[in-house]
């Protein structure tokens, strides 16, 4: 038997490893939880409306896997990943990746608008400088 047998086997053996009740268990525990923690600060207006459905969506997509651990093999097999657990950190990761790159995208439209606003509140102090000085001017008296 090759090395790069003995490798497929292994990795075979650890994708078919049976399912850990337990982590079914916590996974649904934590699904139900962001669900909970998400409305809580929707409600107390922490979290911005808009962004609701992204984190709905983790919570179901974590439900979802945890209730069927079988399209997570099915996933960690086209993906050639060893395990469900490191199939689950690379998808986070390609989550929180996502997640920054949005972040990144309203920080410089948002420095952009910034530096918008900046000019033109320079622009109308200078105005107002001029008027306060032409109506000061013309008040004087002779």
């Amino acid at each position: 038997m090759t090395e790069q047998e003995r490798l497929d086997d292994l990795r075979n053996l650890l994708l078919a490893a049976p399912d850990s009740t337990s982590v079914q268990i916590v996974a649904l525990v934590f699904s139900v939880a962001l669900v909970a923690i998400v409305l809580w600060l929707v409600r107390r207006r922490t979290l911005r409306a808009e962004y609701t459905p992204i984190w709905m969506g983790v919570a179901l997509a974590i439900l979802l896997a945890s209730l069927n651990l079988d399209t997570l093999q099915l996933v960690a097999r086209a993906i050639g990943a060893w395990s469900i657990s490191s199939t689950l950190f690379f998808l986070g990761e390609i989550f929180l990746l996502g997640i920054c790159l949005n972040y990144a995208v309203r920080l410089s439209q948002a420095g952009a608008r910034i530096t918008e606003l900046a000019q033109e509140v320079t622009l109308l102090r200078r105005r107002l400088d001029d008027v306060e000085g032409a109506g000061s001017a013309g008040s004087r008296p002779r």
